[in-house]
């Protein structure tokens, strides 16, 4: 062989090498856990593949541990993804990021939590979290009085409205204090009812059938969110018009849900993820705060309710179901 070809045999592999070692490289493995059941969230998995997909990185492996409804099997799921290992874990509520917390310091946690995650000891601040842990919190944001006034609208013969709230669940003193705080500015007469169990919740019910309530606020909490078919067939079974959180309530047969999007927070979740497997880390990146919230109507359910809902506020819906 000529050296001149030679030098052109060796310029060529130069420039494949490079490009067929980037062909071969494993897709990122990343882990989801979340304490509900995988039939009632895998839409939040697909929220986190769509932000990887639309920062670059359209083939990604979601190992995902559900607790079906319980935090009891969160730290041992936890250890099983960083044994794997993953390149980063998504924890869907507070109770999964402590457990992820737990089981590593080293691998990115992005976190998707109600509480507050520097009270909590997640973080070290929110604009500069520290360590190995970031994400989106839906701490602090005010959506109580917002979901009062919407109940009024919906129902406004109703002279009291009953609270139904866990208080097992981790953002219990916050959504307490957030209460208080929109019936002291709303003037509204409330009754709190307290649930941590499906037994508790059947009783709970009960309970505010008797008291005359005119509407029921559901409260926030993975446990709530995994008995999301429980609470809405009772509240049907009563008569009682009832708000939630999410708008996957409303999906099920509840009639109004008023809250910051999940959707998008666990999109956003996906977007810091692509951020950190391209070199930022986790600790650089601001806790982000939910920019979207979604007011979803069943309008089958007030139709079997016999409630008028308001034109202005269907049009103001992002969601409404016939």
């Amino acid at each position: 062989m000529r050296r001149r070809d030679f030098i052109k045999v060796i310029a060529g592999s130069a420039v494949a090498w490079p490009l067929t070692a980037r062909a071969q490289q494993p897709s990122p493995l990343i882990g989801f856990l979340r304490p509900t059941r995988a039939e009632e969230s895998g839409h939040l998995v697909a929220a986190v593949r769509e932000g990887l997909r639309e920062s670059g990185y359209d083939k990604v492996v979601i190992e995902a541990r559900w607790g079906d409804g319980s935090e009891d099997q969160l730290p041992k799921f936890a250890h099983e993804l960083v044994a794997l290992p993953v390149a980063a874990i998504v924890a869907g509520s507070l109770p999964s990021a402590r457990a992820a917390k737990a089981a590593t310091s080293s691998i990115p946690i992005i976190f998707v939590t109600g509480a507050d995650p520097q009270t909590e000891g997640l973080v070290s601040s929110i604009g500069r979290p520290g360590g190995n842990m970031t994400g989106v919190s839906f701490y602090d944001i005010p959506v109580t009085g917002k979901r009062l006034a919407l109940l009024h609208e919906l129902v406004p013969k109703a002279e009291v409205i009953a609270v139904l709230q866990d208080p097992n669940a981790a953002i219990f003193k916050t959504e307490s204090r957030e209460i208080e705080a929109a019936v002291r500015a709303s003037g509204q007469k409330v009754i709190v009812v307290k649930a941590g169990t499906e037994k508790e919740i059947n009783e709970a019910f009960s309970i505010i059938a008797k008291s005359g309530a005119g509407a029921v606020l559901v409260g926030g909490g993975p446990f709530f969110n995994g008995r999301r078919n429980q609470l809405v067939g009772l509240a049907a079974l009563h008569a009682i018009p009832a708000s939630y959180v999410f708008a996957g309530s409303v999906a099920a047969g509840g009639l109004v849900s008023y809250g910051a999007s999940q959707t998008d927070a666990y999109y956003r979740a996906g977007v810091y993820v692509a951020r950190i497997l391209k070199g930022e880390k986790p600790g650089d990146l601001p806790v982000e705060l939910p920019t979207k919230f979604d007011l979803a109507i069943n309008l089958k359910t007030a139709k079997a309710l016999g409630l008028a809902v308001p034109p202005q506020l269907i049009a103001r819906a992002d969601q409404v179901i016939q």
